[in-house]
């Protein structure tokens, strides 16, 4: 089993900052891509960031410039900064692990952290 705790959502003013964290815990061997999802209320969990093992980013395009992944191997915890924050991305943001476990591939996904914008 992969377990992944999420923290740092809260509420926040619009042009705000936060910075979310997800570490992993379990008998995996190796995590290979990190990445974070979103979803608001009454719409489809959507990519945010995405990270590769060798620590190229990816970001959806609504946050570009505004995003930053990163990851610490050491201590397999991706991390998402939020910059200069909207009201539209108020969603529920979830982490998601892939890698090895046990020889087999896994997807693991966090409990998901309340992220709030107000204009």
């Amino acid at each position: 089993q992969v377990h992944l705790v999420e923290s740092g959502g809260d509420l926040v003013q619009a042009g705000g900052s936060l910075r979310l964290s997800c570490a992993a815990s379990g008998r995996f061997s190796r995590v290979n891509a990190m990445g974070w999802y979103r979803q608001a209320p009454g719409k489809e969990r959507e990519l945010v960031a995405h990270i590769t093992s060798d620590g190229t980013p990816n970001y959806a395009d609504s946050v570009k410039g505004r995003f930053t992944i990163s990851r610490d191997n050491a201590k397999n915890t991706v991390y998402l900064q939020m910059n200069s924050l909207r009201p539209e991305d108020t969603a529920v943001y979830y982490c998601n692990f892939r890698g090895l476990l046990l020889g087999t591939d896994f997807t693991s996904w966090g409990q998901g952290t309340q992220v709030t914008v107000s204009s």
